[in-house]
């Protein structure tokens, strides 16, 4: 003897209630993972490698849920400035999400030419990658990231700084 015994009614009905709290919390999951914390974000960004654009100003703006701009600006010398088209993709549940993407530069270094006896400026181009992890604080108003950032120059001296790696702290606003 069974210790249940479901007639083919409860289990049609036990079948479409499981289906419905299912699809339910998927719908609530894929509205938790899709949601971006915030809008646009500035702040710092620090890197300890030889980039063009490296210590920098950093402002990132979504311009859709998933995709963001970033724009790098960088003082002294080199003077660079950099923008990135990121796509970001979020770890489920745990607020970190990661991104990716490309973009170019523009830098300004100061050299000085022997044969001339005087300081010239260099214009350098060049494309940069970038892959990292973004985190924004539920309770603050404070993203930071950690990335990989590349940079290919093409202009002026062809070059390739592979060891491109940053820190940014940034306060968003906006959602």
């Amino acid at each position: 003897m069974a210790l249940f015994s479901f007639t083919p009614y409860k289990q049609d009905i036990m079948k479409k209630t499981l289906l419905v709290f299912l699809l339910l919390a998927g719908i609530g999951t894929m509205n938790l993972v899709s949601a971006q914390n915030y809008k646009t974000a500035v702040g710092v960004r620090l890197s300890s490698s030889g980039a063009l654009v490296n210590n920098s100003v950093s402002l990132k703006h979504f311009i859709t849920e998933t995709t963001a701009v970033e724009g790098l600006l960088s003082f002294g010398d080199p003077l660079a400035l950099g923008a990135l088209l990121e796509i970001n993709k979020p770890i489920a549940g745990s607020g970190i999400n990661w991104y990716y993407g490309g973009g170019g530069y523009l830098a300004f270094i100061k050299t000085y030419n022997p044969n001339k006896g005087k300081n010239e400026t260099n214009t350098n181009f060049g494309a940069q990658g970038v892959i990292g992890l973004d985190y924004k604080f539920a309770n603050l108003p404070l993203n930071l990231s950690l990335d990989w950032k590349p940079e290919l120059n093409i202009v002026s001296d062809i070059n390739f700084e592979p060891s491109a790696i940053g820190f940014s702290a940034r306060f968003t606003f906006g959602k």
